[in-house]
Order: structure tokens, then C-alpha cells, then sequence
């Protein structure tokens, strides 16, 4: 029996494996199957010469040494190492006690963000959150007035996973630098998509993920700054002392080979991929916004991937949206949160109405989406939303002027 998948539009959520990546990472399974950590045989040669690649491939495409790339599990890994491993090596105080030192970090980060700060918040450490305006945005000037004699660190995302919105991070960075303040960034939808260099960027700590760049899920990496100033982190487990002690556990080779590999197709790539998405993500959005009336896109415009759009739609129930274009596989949030019944954190970190919040789609483009696929996608969307506020009191409310301001965009 066949199954015919739905049109796929969230590739914010993760992104199909690209060929080439697999291609890469073949041998490793089967022939190239040796330890790294086996420096007795050509087995273990052979499989730390992968690895040794793959460092240098991830490492060319942020502008990073190869020696600053600690690979992990994955972008949640990676963000609790940094974070985590920061708060308790330049802690103020011992473990145990209050007062241990001031983290910032915002409202609407990701979840793999937010946890470790409460986490550490019940270890003794103060943590601010900030809120955007309107526009998602965290500016270096929010930074500034945040910051405290005793912050340490701040933690602050390259750019929103369900807006796309590009937070000012060069610019917070070199702020950190003149204080002092160690600055991390979980660049997991930022990576492979524009352009990177930590070191010009004033980036101390970055987050990736192979999952969110055409490559394997399971693996990402951390970029620890090595000098100017050099970082130290406390490690979260121990054993044998890999990735320079910071991340104990053998390594896998067969994921770091094809993130690696999927590193270098997207530095070749990116530039033309990021134009050709900004047409196709404007088509899409200006399809819509002249059918329909009472949209919103979400977060700031003009600062944002090309490849996201996030767009909510008044007087509609956002489950009957979501179920009336099956065809198309798209998000209500992040895929981490989408589960829940909730309206997404991140559109009322913006001030969105609970009942919009539910009514809004993430779309985002790939690699392989194509102009007939966007077109199809803008004609099923305004179509579904047209059917759903036929039933809608209040959209015909609305048509006749009545004032509804007090009410509820969504109909019940």
C-alpha cells in the first residue's frame, strides 16, 4: 500500500538528508568503521582522518580554527554545554550557594535555551529575560541596559526558529568583549544559511546542528573561542577525555562525516539558495496578503532568513486550518513544542493574541522547494482560510462593519 506525503514546508523543523551527505557518510557504516580513539591501527587512523575533515569543513564554513569545534549530539547538547559549562566555570561563587553570577538571555528563546537557565536559576544564578517588541527583535541596546557588575554570561539566539527574525548579534557581542562577559549564541537556524565568521562576528560559544543543513540528524557541534579571549567550559560528563575533555563519549564518526560534508555543500550554496528563497518566500506572502484580509506576518520584515515566514490569520481556528491543508506539511510553532495545545511562547513574547497565536503557520522553504510547489501551497492556504471564515460569525461581523475589537479574532 502507498502513501502519498504531503508537499513538505518545514524545513525549519528539520531538513531531508542531501544525497551527497549520504553518499559521504556510506563507508563509515560498513568499511571506515573504526574508533577514532584506536591510534594502534589503520581502523582507527582511518576513521579519525573523517573526523579530522569534518572539523575542517565546519570550522571553514563560521570562520573558525578546527581545533575550536567540540562535536555533540546536536544544537540542545551543544547550548547546555555552553551554557551550562560557562555559568559554573566563571561562576562568582561555589555551587551551593546564591549569587553565583547574572545570566541574560530572552523571553522567546529556544527551548534547549530557556531550560538550561532555569535549571541554573535553581543552582544559585540570577537570569534575566528579556522581552522583544512587536518586531521579535533583541538589540545590543537591550543588552546594555541589561547588563549588571556581575553578569557573566549571555545566551542570545542568532536567529528565531519560528520567525526567522535576526537578532543584532555582531553588535551584542562586541559589547560582551568590552565588558568581559562571555557571549554564546544558538546559531542552529542561522548556520548554513548566511554568511558566519565568529571571529569578526565577536562570538565566544555557537551552537550548530547537522539536522537544520541537509545533514544527519543526531550530531551538531559547539565553536569554543580558543584566544581572545580563550573560553573554558566545565564539562557535563566525564570518561575518556574526548573533544579535549569537554564532551567524553566516543564519537560518531558516520554523523560527523556527513555533517561535515553537509558544511561544505552549504558554503558552496547558500548565496544563490538565500536569493532564490527570498523570491519564493515574498511570492508566497504577497499571494496571501492580496487574497486575504486580516493577516499578519509575524516578527520584523526586513531582518529576517529568507527561507521562514511566520503568518497568523484572523478568525480562523488554527487545529481546523492545520487539518483543512493536509496536503502540505507545515508547523503551528517549533517542532519541539508543536505537541502542545498552547499557542506558541514565541508570538506572545511579541504581544499575539492567544486566539491568533493559534491561527498562525510557519512556513519554510528548502533546499528543493520550487515555485509550483509555493504557488500551490499560497492557493490551498487561502482557500482553506476562505472556507473556515464562511463559518465564521464573526468574520461576517466583520464585513459589516460592526465593531469587534473587544472580541476575539477566532471564531468559536
Amino acid at each position: 500500500m502507498s502513501v502519498t506525503l504531503p508537499m513538505y514546508l518545514d524545513h525549519a523543523a528539520t531538513t531531508p538528508c542531501d544525497p551527497r551527505v549520504v553518499e559521504a557518510m556510506m563507508p563509515y557504516f560498513t568499511e571506515t568503521f573504526g574508533n577514532p580513539g584506536s591510534r594502534n591501527h589503520s581502523y582507527g587512523w582511518a576513521a579519525e582522518k573523517g573526523v579530522s575533515t569534518a572539523r575542517q569543513q565546519i570550522a571553514d564554513l563560521i570562520g573558525a580554527d578546527s581545533k575550536e569545534i567540540i562535536f555533540t549530539s546536536g544544537s540542545t547538547e551543544s547550548n547546555n554545554l555552553a551554557i551550562k559549562g560557562a555559568a559554573n566555570m566563571y561562576a562568582k561563587k561555589p555551587a551551593g550557594e546564591t549569587g553565583r553570577g547574572h545570566i541574560i538571555t530572552a523571553i522567546h528563546e529556544h527551548k534547549a535555551v530557556l531550560d538550561p537557565c532555569k535549571r541554573l536559576e535553581k543552582d544559585g544564578f540570577d537570569v534575566t529575560y528579556l522581552a522583544p517588541g512587536p518586531d521579535g527583535l533583541i538589540t545590543r541596546a537591550m543588552i546594555e541596559d541589561a547588563l549588571r557588575e556581575d553578569t557573566i554570561l549571555v545566551t542570545i539566539m542568532w536567529a528565531n526558529n519560528e520567525l526567522g527574525t535576526i537578532n543584532e548579534i555582531p553588535e551584542i557581542g562586541e559589547l560582551c568583549h568590552s565588558k568581559n562577559v562571555v557571549f554564546h549564541t544558538d546559531a542552529t537556524q542561522w548556520v548554513g544559511k548566511m554568511p558566519t565568521n565568529v571571529k569578526t562576528d565577536n562570538i565566544d560559544l555557537l551552537s550548530l546542528s547537522g539536522h537544520k543543513m541537509y545533514g544527519p540528524k543526531g550530531v551538531g557541534a559547539l565553536y569554543v573561542r580558543r584566544r581572545k579571549p580563550r573560553i573554558r567550559l566545565t564539562a557535563l560528563q566525564e570518561g575518556g577525555g574526548q573533544e579535549r575533555g569537554f564532551r567524553s563519549g566516543t564519537l560518531n564518526v558516520t554523523g560527523i562525516v556527513g555533517l561535515g560534508k553537509a558544511c561544505e555543500l552549504c558554503a558552496q550554496t547558500m548565496d544563490d539558495e538565500r536569493e532564490r528563497l527570498l523570491v519564493l518566500r515574498n511570492e508566497l506572502e504577497s499571494k496571501i496578503e492580496n487574497a486575504l484580509d486580516v493577516v499578519q506576518v509575524n516578527g520584523a520584515r526586513d531582518r529576517r532568513l529568507t527561507h521562514i515566514t511566520n503568518i497568523s490569520f484572523g478568525f480562523v481556528e488554527g487545529e481546523s486550518l492545520m487539518m483543512a491543508i493536509k496536503e502540505i506539511a507545515v508547523s503551528s510553532g517549533s517542532a519541539c513544542t508543536s505537541a502542545s495545545l498552547e499557542p506558541s511562547y514565541v508570538l506572545k513574547a511579541l504581544g499575539v493574541g492567544d486566539d491568533l497565536a493559534h491561527s498562525s503557520l510557519r512556513i519554510s522553504m528548502g533546499r528543493w522547494t520550487t515555485k509550483e510547489q509555493i504557488d500551490y501551497a499560497a492557493d490551498k492556504i487561502i482557500e482553506a482560510v476562505k472556507k473556515l471564515r464562511d463559518l465564521s460569525p464573526l468574520y461576517d461581523m466583520h464585513n459589516e462593519g460592526i465593531d469587534i475589537s473587544k472580541i476575539e479574532w477566532a471564531a468559536h
